[in-house]
């Protein structure tokens, strides 16, 4: 857990062997959503892009859809409960699907571009 905060989770977004981002959960937004991700951790997932403004990994994560919403802004991070992926926000976006919003990329977002076919996402703790 982030020393600094109860509610606020640091936590790494690893594109292996490209690149590794910061991330920032927020627990206020979607307690049960972050508690899910943040009890699966580590998880790891093939990466994803819907077309060019989202980036999404797979998970087994199950969490129902909590606060759900369909616009977000460039470098939130959503959780769509009904395939279990973490979706990472790449620019400012209307959503076909609800999603909970359960936190943003804090560091080297323009780097998901680079997301290719074959790329696997990991998300962990720093130091672990």
């Amino acid at each position: 857990m982030s020393a600094g905060s109860v509610s606020k989770i640091d936590l790494v977004l690893d594109l292996k062997g490209k690149v590794q981002m910061k991330i920032e959960l927020k627990r206020h937004l979607a307690p049960k959503t972050v508690g899910a991700i943040l009890r699966g951790l580590p998880l790891e997932g093939n990466s994803h892009m819907m077309g060019s403004s989202i980036a999404f990994m797979d998970t087994t994560l199950t969490a129902g859809g909590e606060k759900l919403r369909t616009q977000f802004k460039k470098g939130e991070v959503g959780f769509m409960a009904s395939n279990g992926s973490i979706c990472f926000f790449l620019e400012d976006v209307a959503s076909a699907k609800p999603m909970t919003l359960v936190g943003k990329i804090t560091s080297n977002i323009e780097m998901l571009k680079e997301v290719k076919p074959g790329d696997v996402f990991s998300i962990f703790q720093d130091g672990t």
